[in-house]
């Protein structure tokens, strides 16, 4: 199993989710978020203290799915997200140990 982290812009959070369903991604969790990457942020000092500024808001959407499915995902929230401009977003893939549905019991792949 694993997790497929996308940090999106926020428009294209609904070209996202509605490819993703087409594909047959049944849940997905989203979380707005701020950040920056190759555009920067800037420093400024403020009473003697210098702080980062300018975080970019974004949409962090995380995927639970089969290893076999995780291409799949790749491409759909690619296509979906991509504006070909600067910020467009990363996608993190990471691996799940266990995932354990609360209302039945249920564990592993069953649970997703």
């Amino acid at each position: 199993m694993k997790m497929v982290t996308a940090i999106i812009k926020p428009f294209k959070l609904d070209e996202v989710r509605e490819s993703l369903a087409q594909i047959g991604v049944q849940g997905i969790t989203v979380t707005e978020v701020k950040g920056f990457g190759r555009q920067k942020g800037h420093t400024e000092l403020y009473r003697g203290a210098e702080y980062v500024v300018d975080f970019l808001p974004k949409v962090k959407v995380e995927i639970a799915v089969k290893t076999e499915s995780v291409e799949q995902v790749i491409d759909a929230v690619r296509d979906a997200a991509n504006t070909g401009k600067i910020g467009d977003g990363k996608i993190f893939i990471s691996s799940l140990e266990q995932v354990i549905r609360i209302r039945t019991g249920e564990s592993g792949e069953e649970a997703i």
